[in-house]
């Protein structure tokens, strides 16, 4: 089976779960009596339809191949480093830093991996953006809050723009016997992070009883991890057949995602409350801001991206 024919039998398993997820919201919605039943069943009917236009535009930028998807994941870094330094205060001598991270180190970043420059793609924004940044900005004269100000800026990009692509950097890859299906990679780590994301939400709000971390994220539950960390972890054992994996390296690369999402989540909620926020932004309805949708995938992609290299 061509690479192209798993695509499409993938996204009609995708469309299905869509389908039978609208239809049940409008069940729930129909029974929803007590004001806490209809805000829950709200906010469900929200990232279903956020869902349907997800799934779109990541299906569109697929077919269209992939310097569309490198643009569409430029896209998704630019605005998630905006909601990170909107919420984040800058003063007037970071402004020629912030200039570099929107206006030169995505475009490059993301150019590299079109380039095919794995060596350097690896390094840009670790090493040399690390050194060059901070640099600028004390060229701007101003010490006040400086290690502060740098480092936000630092943690910014690092979170929002290099280790989000690393999602895209999966077409780089070179596997023996798997060539022109690496696109299939990027759908097969969306939909875990992405799933697992969900199936915790159901999951917690289901039979959510004891909290991990809730001056931290109180949404997130033992249960809701477990419950729907596992349901992930064999979603992606069953997705074996769009990968390069058996089934038993599926069901383990799942899981390392899995893990990997749940500390991304738990990292950036504990961002958000320190500075006094809900949510990064309200560019996607019922998910809040980009960075809100892609927290998880910001931990997961390089540690996946790189088991993959070494590896396979």
């Amino acid at each position: 089976m061509s690479g192209r024919e798993k695509f499409y039998w993938l996204m009609g398993g995708v469309l299905a779960v869509l389908i039978v997820a609208s239809l049940a919201a409008r069940v729930l919605r129909a029974r929803a009596t007590a004001e806490v039943s209809r805000a829950v069943v709200a906010n469900l009917v929200s990232r279903i339809r956020a869902w349907w236009v997800m799934v779109a535009i990541f299906a569109v930028a697929f077919l269209a191949g992939p310097i569309a998807t490198l643009l569409l994941f430029a896209c998704m870094s630019f605005f998630a480093l905006r909601e990170f330094v909107t919420l984040t205060p800058t003063k007037h001598a970071d402004h020629v830093p912030l200039f570099l991270c929107f206006f030169v180190l995505i475009p490059l970043q993301y150019g590299l991996i079109g380039y095919g420059w794995y060596g350097l793609f690896a390094i840009l924004i670790p090493v040399y953006a690390f050194l060059v940044l901070p640099a600028v900005a004390a060229l701007a004269g101003d010490p006040d809050r400086y290690l502060e100000r740098t480092a936000k800026i630092q943690w910014a990009v690092m979170v929002t723009v290099y280790c989000v692509s690393y999602t895209p950097a999966l077409l780089l890859l070179r596997i023996p016997g798997y060539e022109g299906q690496d696109a299939l990679l990027i759908f097969y780590l969306l939909l875990i992070a992405q799933m697992s994301d969900v199936l915790q939400y159901v999951f917690g709000k289901l039979f959510g009883r004891t909290r991990l971390a809730p001056a931290v994220s109180p949404s997130k539950t033992l249960e809701g991890l477990i419950g729907g960390g596992l349901a992930a972890t064999a979603l992606g054992g069953a997705m074996y057949w769009i990968t390069p994996f058996s089934p038993l390296q599926s069901l383990g690369m799942a899981f390392l995602i899995v893990v990997m999402g749940f500390f991304g989540g738990l990292t950036l909620s504990a961002v958000k409350r320190s500075l006094g926020v809900k949510d990064w932004g309200a560019m996607i309805e019922g998910h809040g801001g980009m960075l809100d949708r892609i927290d998880s995938l910001s931990f997961a992609a390089p540690v996946f991206f790189h088991l993959t290299r070494y590896f396979f």
